[in-house]
């Protein structure tokens, strides 16, 4: 098995930056694996804007309009299709660990349940789970300026992505920092062993 380090945030915190520049510092190669690529790859039928129950549109990944705390914000919400294939993007993750190749993921982990899973099919010894997190007003900043997306879809799930409960192996704040800085406490965190997903593991086998 090899090594998964677990990159979780809301949309613009900066995960896709982290998990490129740790590419270049790590010594071993590791291969990038994003929830962008997993969506990107899906037939455009399946991608709707907030198409209604039942149509094609909201079986995939769904762009819905809706408000939250008074505010207009955009939501994601993934139809029977769209969890297939992230449990499928899991599931490659660990295939390619079982193959010798050591992954960074790029996630967001919209529900408990997917979080879950991870720790279902990943050696927990192996795997290093990290918040990345960062300030509303920068996330925003952030969120403006990248083509494409569509207003308030970070704020929506700003919050949601870290509500699961549980510990992290490392929190890092891209708010201020360089991304090289940032990166070097994460590696940092690798000479030690993690710890999040083995606590997890053993909760999820105390309530089984």
């Amino acid at each position: 098995m090899s090594n998964v380090i677990l990159l979780n945030g809301c949309s613009s915190a900066g995960k896709t930056t982290l998990a490129l520049a740790l590419q270049n510092q790590l010594r071993a190669p590791y291969q990038h694996i994003a929830l962008d690529q997993f969506r990107d790859g899906m037939p455009g039928r399946v991608r709707g804007l907030n198409s209604p129950s039942g149509d094609p549109g909201a079986s995939g990944l769904n762009v819905v309009p809706g408000k939250l705390n008074g505010e207009w914000v955009t939501h994601i919400r993934f139809g029977d299709y769209g969890e297939r294939v992230l449990a499928g993007m899991r599931r490659s993750v660990a295939s390619l660990t079982e193959l010798g190749c050591n992954v960074i993921v790029d996630d967001l982990l919209f529900a408990r349940a997917y979080l879950d899973d991870y720790v279902e099919v990943l050696n927990p010894e192996k795997t290093w789970f990290i918040g990345v997190k960062c300030r509303l007003n920068v996330v925003h900043e952030r969120e403006a300026l990248r083509p494409g997306r569509f207003p308030g879809t970070a704020v929506s799930h700003y919050e949601q992505v870290h509500a699961h409960g549980a510990a992290y192996d490392l929190e890092v704040d891209t708010s201020d920092a360089k991304a090289a800085d940032v990166c070097h406490a994460i590696i940092a965190r690798l000479q030690s062993p993690p710890i999040a997903f083995q606590s997890l593991r053993a909760e999820a086998t105390q309530s089984g």
